[in-house]
């Protein structure tokens, strides 16, 4: 089998086992507190060593507090006969996420106001949360809401709001620096594919990839409840997060839509170029946005007293596509070959943010005679071609300390992996060194 057939292979094998552990996950009826999220994280910690931590309701963290811990066993909507015409054992989904408990009969004109459908995709039930407002909902079908009928109904949520915790997962794998790079994704999403599960799959199998190979940065994943998760994580860890140089949330990655990377609140940062690069160079189609304060938790990360450094890569973006917090962003929305696309971009981002490093021209007067040491006309290891040739060229000429190879790879339009080649043949050569 030819080398690049044997790489499909191995990226079809982990798009259908990231894929599996989507299925594996989906059925957990999650929120941001409460056991859903805890089962979650116990089936993240079959793949990787998460360290999971327990805020207490009631934590004041900035101007937000630990909510109380909600948890639900049963809800349904029963008719005259006894029939569940909604049942939250067939979809969480059809149940608002945290639903204060009720056992009512009542009219439906009255459960009308508590009813919640999508008249414009009437087989599809939507998502819908109630986190800091005290109240209680279901969601169906707008099909199965023009099914009921005019009758009494008993009302049942069984469910519980109580002091307990908050809780997320951390994973955090030491490099040879203790400047970090921050992986985020959001972990509370009941049974929904791509905005939720996706996410973790993919930071899932990105720090295992981590785990096997040399580290230059230190990495922090973390598996959180969104919003309230990483303004808890930021108010425990304050004095910690100036070790981070580089960040992203990471969310909406399994569908068959085009990659969208959202930038960092600044806009400059060494991870906006990353991505914009290997997106450049991937041969998917992309869009690169800029921030704006409102999505997922980059908005926590960059906000005015963090600014920390951190994008969000997705593809369509939240809003962005109809199945978006419904029950059709189900395990058919989801595909292995995506899983596994978007798994490589992220690791490629990676390797640049390994190998972008600042280097010195040691013979800058001029060009260094590049024949005589058998890097022009005649290439030596891997790099070929005449664009190894130029890049061999754009590297001595802006190897100043000044320019990262990142920086140079930008401007000479050609693939990081071919400037980084070429400055590691130019350093083996004595041409170049390592700017402190």
């Amino acid at each position: 089998m030819k080398s690049s057939e044997s790489k499909a292979v191995l990226w079809d094998e982990c798009g259908e086992e990231m894929y599996r552990f989507v299925a594996e996950l989906y059925p957990i009826c999650r929120s941001i507190t409460g056991e859903g999220i805890r089962d979650t994280l116990r089936g993240i910690q079959q793949h990787i060593p998460l360290t999971i931590t327990e805020v207490p309701s009631g934590t004041q963290v900035f101007d937000w507090t630990v909510p109380l811990e909600w948890n639900i066993r049963d809800a349904y909507v029963a008719d005259g006969r006894g029939v569940r015409v909604i049942d939250f054992k067939q979809s969480n989904l059809h149940v608002v996420s945290y639903s204060t408990p009720i056992e009512a009969r009542m009219p439906l004109r009255e459960l009308k106001a508590h009813l919640f459908t999508l008249p414009d995709r009437p087989d599809w039930i939507p998502y819908r949360t109630s986190y800091y407002k005290a109240s209680w909902g279901f969601c169906l079908s707008h099909h199965q809401y023009l099914d009921l009928r005019d009758e009494d109904y008993d009302v049942v949520i069984d469910s519980s709001l109580k002091e307990g915790h908050l809780t997320f997962g951390e994973y955090y794998i030491p490099g040879e620096t203790t400047d970090e790079v921050l992986i985020s994704c959001h972990a509370c999403h009941p049974s929904l594919c791509n905005d939720n599960l996706s996410g973790i799959a993919v930071a899932t199998f990105l720090a295992k990839s981590l785990q096997a190979r040399s580290r230059r940065y230190s990495y922090r994943f973390l598996f959180l409840p969104v919003t309230i998760g990483a303004i808890t994580w930021l108010a425990l860890n304050q004095s910690r997060v100036s070790n981070i140089k580089h960040g992203f949330v990471l969310t909406g990655v399994g569908d068959e839509g085009a990659f969208t990377y959202k930038k960092s609140r600044g806009g400059q940062a060494d991870i906006d170029a990353a991505f914009a690069h290997v997106l450049r160079h991937s041969g998917e189609s992309f869009t690169v946005t800029d921030f704006i304060p409102y999505g997922y938790d980059e908005r926590q990360y960059g906000s005015p007293g963090f600014n920390l450094p951190v994008g969000c890569f997705m593809r369509r973006a939240n809003g962005a596509y109809p199945e978006y917090h419904t029950s059709a962003d189900n395990l058919g929305f989801v595909k292995p070959a995506s899983l596994s696309r978007s798994l490589l971009v992220t690791q490629s981002v990676i390797e640049v943010l390994e190998a972008n490093r600042n280097y010195i021209n040691t013979v800058p007067y001029c060009e260094a005679q590049l024949g005589k040491r058998g890097l022009y006309r005649s290439i030596g290891g891997n790099v070929t071609g005449r664009s190894a040739e130029m890049a061999f060229l754009w590297v001595l000429n802006l190897s100043d300390g000044a320019h990262t190879l990142l920086q140079i790879a930008e401007r000479s339009g050609l693939p990081f992996s071919t400037i980084q080649r070429a400055a590691e043949e130019l350093e083996g050569q004595g041409l170049l060194r390592r700017a402190a």
